[in-house]
């Protein structure tokens, strides 16, 4: 018998529908029958692809013993954190300040009948276990203190919340200086792994807008320890494992050091940003391989992941309940697939890629190249695995469409296109839907199930990602609707969400403060400075002074570890150093293809110009008719 989840359209919800536990989704209803009924609450929050997600939902949820006591003495409620992203920054809030350290998926609150929390964890076994305490003794301790009323747990309560509550406190300023690049690029070496490349141990994530910030370093200053860092990483990311080579595409992190066996999980956010920075390194250093792996992950995107011009948010990493599945072959079955590629000497090959008779994940093998240089039968060998797995169940997918992360992926086709139009093409059919379906009697929306009426209002990350797509629109195809449509979003984020510098994530049921570090992506409000600086040049100089505020009012934290904040850092140093602008007409413009050296480079049309003009924030410096020239005259004004 289903619960309350069944009604819902989230894709997470609707996988516990049919838990023995009594869920309720976020309601009021739920909340009001807790405070009535005198019942702690217990709130669980994670997304249809996380692995840890589903063991706690197979040990725990599916529980008919656990279920039984639960729902006598608990009101639960399920959130899922893409939905409702709002909801899950608070209660990660809540998390790190009662463990000192940051939290995760699933993630797991404990309030009072009032709904103020006053315990967090994230995965709970279901008993004891070694030394984590289980589900069922925990929730036995809480029932009884709640049921008791006992006085220490209900003012710790008071003081947590007490706590979250958001403070307007002075916030102190220091200048910001050149110094940066520096202090970033020390930090940057200290944590990298110059055998693997990447910059942690185990797990291990790619880091994307640390690259991406190294790589305008390398933009300014050719410095070849900079290079090396940079390309090692992309390359070792795209030799297989967590790069899928059959089906194209980046699983969401890497459990090992050497980016062998990922969380086979795809998220579409992941693809988008190493879209964009393998299409950018590939135009920008004349790198083949690198733009190769940029269009893989792009129609593994747009094959798998798309419908209707929009994309989802995920799929799984498990597949008939085994994480996995879908990924990985036994040595036979690659032996067998260069047999029929009429490979000279299998067993050699194999070891090629990374495949042995043992495996190299619990017996079975991912396959991972020994070199970026891909052999010439690897295409045959892999359209044969691809056929291995058309007959195997493909994981879940979570048909979950959010503005955001749409708008990163339409960006990452913008940029591909530069390359290859038929991305292009794509680009702008795919923002046309987004638009389309998201934007509701003018009012920007958050997520939605595909074909659905979207309800959740957007947040910070949907305005700033979209106006990002939208000014990316507009450098590919001169068309100032878009710039128009990225300046109407941005004048709502600044009426929303910007405060004399500081930015809100959220201002709605929950007010949470926007990140200023990288967690999965780029902080919203990096983006949102990075649009505000490109309508500082494209559109009215105000713009740059919202940009500087907002610098400004992290500035302390920024100056001392830049590599904590890379998104704002890479904005701090386009402050810094000032853009250039191209202006001409759109005919001239179209010309221009291949990135500029100088990274901090926008076009602008302008059809009263018949020549290439190269312009300041103030004033334009000088002119030419020949595109091959720009590099050099843009170096002369700096």
């Amino acid at each position: 018998m289903s619960n309350r989840l069944a009604l819902e359209d989230s894709p997470y919800l609707q996988q516990h529908k049919n838990n023995p536990l009594d869920w309720y989704p976020w309601s009021d209803e739920a909340f009001n029958r807790a405070k009535k009924e005198h019942k702690a609450i217990f709130i669980s929050i994670g997304y249809s692809s996380c692995h840890w997600c589903h063991v706690m939902e197979h040990e725990v949820f599916e529980n008919n013993e656990i279920a039984e006591f639960v729902n006598q003495h608990f009101i639960c409620i399920k959130v899922d954190r893409e939905e409702r992203p709002d909801i899950d920054k608070h209660y990660q809030e809540l998390h790190s300040l009662l463990n000192r350290r940051s939290g995760g998926w699933p993630l797991s609150i404990f309030c009072t009948p009032e709904n103020k929390p006053f315990y967090a964890a994230t995965y709970i076994p279901p008993y004891n276990r070694e030394r984590m305490m289980g589900f069922s003794e925990l929730t036995a301790i809480i029932a009884e203190k709640v049921a008791l009323n006992d006085e220490k747990l209900f003012q710790n309560a008071d003081e947590i919340t007490t706590y979250l509550r958001p403070k307007n406190e002075p916030v102190q300023a220091t200048a910001l200086k050149d110094t940066i690049i520096t202090q970033f690029i020390l930090q940057a070496q200290h944590n990298y792994d110059p055998e693997n490349g990447g910059f942690s141990k185990s797990p291990k994530f790619p880091h994307v807008s640390t690259l991406q910030t190294l790589m305008n370093i390398h933009r300014l200053d050719p410095n070849d320890e900079i290079k090396t860092m940079l390309k090692h990483t992309l390359d070792s990311m795209a030799l297989g494992g967590m790069f899928d080579l059959i089906d194209g595409g980046f699983c969401r992190y890497s459990t090992d050091e050497a980016w062998l066996v990922p969380h086979f999980e795809k998220m579409t956010y992941d693809n988008a940003l190493l879209c964009i920075l393998y299409a950018e390194s590939g135009m920008l250093y004349n790198d083949e391989h690198h733009l190769r792996i940029a269009r893989e992950s792009a129609d593994f995107m747009t094959r798998l992941m798309m419908e209707d011009d929009l994309f989802y948010s995920a799929s799984d990493a498990d597949s008939e309940g085994e994480e996995g599945k879908y990924f990985v072959y036994s040595y036979d079955e690659i032996l067998a697939a260069l047999e029929k590629c009429a490979v000279d000497n299998p067993r050699e090959a194999a070891k090629m890629l990374n495949a042995s008779e043992d495996g190299n994940f619990e017996g079975h093998c991912i396959i991972r190249l020994s070199s970026h240089e891909r052999p010439e039968w690897f295409e045959s060998f892999r359209a044969e695995l691809s056929h291995l797995r058309q007959s195997r169940t493909y994981p879940f997918i979570d048909r979950k469409v959010i503005t955001a992360w749409n708008a990163m992926m339409i960006k990452a086709l913008f940029v591909l296109g530069r390359a290859y139009p038929a991305y292009h093409s794509q680009a702008i059919l795919c923002l046309e839907k987004l638009s389309a379906s998201m934007i509701v009697d003018g009012k920007l929306k958050h997520s939605t199930l595909i074909h659905k009426t979207p309800k959740i209002d957007a947040f910070l990350e949907d305005y700033a990602y979209l106006c990002d797509a939208l000014i990316e629109a507009y450098q590919s195809t001169l068309d100032e609707s878009y710039l128009i449509q990225a300046q109407r979003f941005a004048h709502k984020a600044l009426e929303l969400y910007y405060e004399e510098g500081k930015w809100y994530f959220s201002r709605g049921a929950f007010t949470t403060i926007a990140e200023f570090d990288d967690g999965t992506y780029p902080s919203a409000m990096a983006v949102m400075v990075n649009v505000l600086l490109s309508m500082g040049i494209l559109n009215d100089q105000k713009y740059r002074h919202f940009a500087y505020k907002s610098l400004e009012y992290v500035s302390i934290k920024l100056m001392k570890t830049p590599i904590y904040y890379p998104s704002l850092t890479n904005q701090t140093i386009r402050y810094l150093k000032e853009q250039r602008l191209i202006k001409s007409s759109t005919k001239n413009l179209s010309h221009i293809h291949k990135p500029f050296i100088y990274p901090f480079v926008l076009l602008k049309n302008d059809e009263s110009l018949e020549e290439l003009s190269v312009c300041g924030e103030q004033s334009c410096f000088a002119v030419t008719k020949d595109v091959t020239k720009l590099d050099e005259l843009i170096a002369t004004t700096l």
